[in-house]
């Protein structure tokens, strides 16, 4: 029958079934939240453009205005310069600018970006980054920086020197 209800014996219909996806943060046991007679915590309907850097709206830009991210209008400059990205390029920018200094794992990368059905390995994201990289362009590919054994972190602010230079080729 699809989405519509289905009949019972005396033609009574039944709702349609509706799933949720329930977020809790890492080491809390899920069923802690259903039990009765105890505090709950604060349980609030989590948007789509807060789960998902790529899908939230407006132009944020990184302190210095060099690399600017519209996520609503799905555009990434450099210095006024729109960049030419494909989808999971531009996701992947947004998310290291919009989370500017922060160390991401290639992991959390995947899984942030990629999403976490995405079969894969950190590979892809060296990949990507250095593609990035390259379209940034000489004078901006520093401010994405590689840290050793972790992942990497975008600085807006990060000055070219020739230690910077080392570490930020992956």
């Amino acid at each position: 029958m699809g989405d519509t209800a289905q009949s019972g014996a005396k033609g009574h219909t039944s709702a349609p079934l509706v799933g949720y996806l329930l977020l809790v943060p890492e080491g809390t046991d899920p069923a802690e939240l259903f039990v009765k007679d105890r505090p709950r915590p604060e349980i609030r309907p989590v948007a789509a453009a807060d789960s998902h850097p790529v899908r939230q709206t407006g132009v944020r830009q990184t302190g210095d205005d060099v690399v600017r991210i519209d996520t609503a209008r799905h555009l990434a400059e450099v210095n006024g310069r729109e960049l030419d990205l494909t989808y999971l390029e531009f996701a992947l920018l947004a998310h290291l600018v919009l989370h500017p200094h922060h160390v991401h794992s290639r992991d959390q990368l995947v899984a942030a970006v990629w999403g976490y059905a995405h079969i894969g390995d950190g590979r892809t994201v060296d990949v990507h980054i250095s593609r990035l990289r390259r379209k940034l362009g000489e004078a901006h590919r520093h401010r994405i920086v590689t840290v050793r054994r972790v992942g990497y972190k975008y600085v807006p602010d990060q000055q070219e020197s020739p230690n910077a230079a080392l570490c930020a080729r992956p």
